[in-house]
This record gives C-alpha cells, sequence and structure tokens, in this order.
C-alpha cells in the first residue's frame, strides 16, 4: 500500500500536527516501506508456530515463600528509640 502526500497531510491534520511540506515529501515514501515491511510480516507462514509471550521460557528465580518464625519481642524493643515493654512508643499523629 502506497501512502500518498495527501493522506500524510490528512492524518497529520486528524492528528492536530504541523508538518511543513518538506517533511510531507520525506514522511510519505518512508511511512510507505514501513506498511509495506509490516504487509511483508503478514505473508510469513506462521501455521505450527505457537504464540509466545516471551521469546525464551521463563522460571521463576525466587525462593519459596515459607513462613518462618521472626525476632523475639525484647531483640526488637532493644532498638526501638522508646517503648513500653510491649510496644514501640511512637508520636502521635492524630490529636484528640
Amino acid at each position: 500500500m502506497k501512502i500518498s502526500e495527501d493522506v500524510v497531510r490528512h492524518v497529520a491534520h486528524l492528528a492536530r500536527l504541523a508538518v511543513s511540506e518538506e517533511d510531507v515529501h520525506s514522511l510519505a515514501p518512508q511511512l510507505s516501506n514501513i506498511i509495506e515491511y509490516a504487509e511483508q510480516l503478514q505473508r510469513v507462514d506462521m501455521t505450527g508456530v505457537d504464540p509466545t509471550s516471551h521469546p525464551f521460557p521463563l522460571e521463576n528465580v525466587l525462593r519459596s515463600d515459607e513462613p518462618k518464625l521472626g525476632l523475639p519481642r525484647e531483640v526488637i524493643l532493644a532498638n526501638a528509640p522508646d517503648d513500653d515493654g510491649e510496644q514501640i512508643r511512637v508520636p502521635a499523629v492524630l490529636e484528640g
């Protein structure tokens, strides 16, 4: 399919793009080449080729999620700047 200069002007107008005449002359053949290449790709025989979302097989490299015991409360509270023996004390955020 050949893209004419009129088509380039029309699409530029629809997209509200300011395209100079010099750009129209250079864009028309470039866009025609792009469309021609896309048409060429459409003619490729893809029978027997499975659709893929990635060219290589992917596998999860992360470890499995397994529950483990956390740190004892005393160790955590030892690093807190202020605590009441059970919880970490923080400044009030909301008044009232």
